[in-house]
């Protein structure tokens, strides 16, 4: 099991924010670990995140995955793929994403993807262009230079020169449609549409009863993969919200 989930409220200045994360990490747990700790401390860090978060973020993810290439020798080999998403206010909600760990929003019953899966065949071309490859042999899925199945990704020092870390960013506003969101690492996603997830939870009014059945749903659909998940849900009328993780 090499997920890592992150939530916390945090109060800077006069705005209150929201920060959750799933951090999935491959070959080793030692760049997932750091991105819980040091990931969204150099978002905040950046001097527009409240002017301008997508370019922040985007700096910051940056930032980060150099800062774990230079510590390769103490953070091993490995990567992690990244979904991250900051609500300010309960307002606004910013997700970005590397990798396969996904977002999705639920408005009124309808499921709306907020984050871009990075599959290896859809940016072949960006890969070859690095000089890199994508291969898929019968049973497998696609993989970058035939080991990695993201096309981006923290990490993976001995890939790095094809593989990127550059984020896509979204933003969503929160307003009265908005029901909940959920974060998950792709053991949820490879068996569970976005629609399948957000019906699977949408009458479960608990956070934590809420992503303890998206969980165990996956499970009980075969998922080979870990799973990992947040939801977190409006409180009608309100300025708050539920949050639930489970593993």
């Amino acid at each position: 099991m090499e997920d890592y989930v992150f939530a916390e409220f945090k109060n800077v200045d006069d705005n209150e924010l929201g920060l959750f994360a799933i951090f999935d990490g491959h070959l080793s747990h030692e760049v997932p670990d750091y991105l819980r700790s040091h990931l969204f401390e150099n978002i905040l860090k950046e001097p527009d995140f409240w002017t301008e978060p997508e370019k922040a973020i985007r700096r910051a993810y940056r930032v980060t995955d150099k800062t774990i290439l230079d510590k390769a020798v103490d953070l091993g080999k490995g990567g992690s793929t990244a979904v991250t998403a900051i609500l300010i206010n309960c307002k606004k909600l910013v997700v970005a994403n590397v990798g396969d760990s996904r977002a999705v929003i639920c408005k009124k019953g309808v499921a709306k993807q907020l984050s871009v899966d990075h599959e290896p065949r859809k940016e072949q071309k960006l890969i070859e262009d690095r000089g890199g490859f994508v291969s898929k042999f019968p049973g497998d899925v696609a993989r970058v230079d035939g080991q990695l199945a993201v096309a981006r990704a923290f990490g993976d020092k001995s890939l790095k020169d094809h593989l990127s870390s550059e984020p896509d960013v979204s933003m969503e506003k929160i307003d009265d449609d908005t029901e909940f969101i959920i974060l998950a690492s792709d053991g949820v996603w490879m068996v569970m549409s976005n629609q399948e997830a957000v019906d699977c939870i949408k009458n479960v009014m608990d956070a934590r009863a809420a992503a303890k059945k998206l969980t165990e749903e996956a499970v009980a659909k075969k998922s080979s993969d870990d799973i990992s998940c947040i939801v977190f849900i409006k409180i009608t009328l309100l300025p708050a919200l539920l949050v639930g993780l489970f593993s």
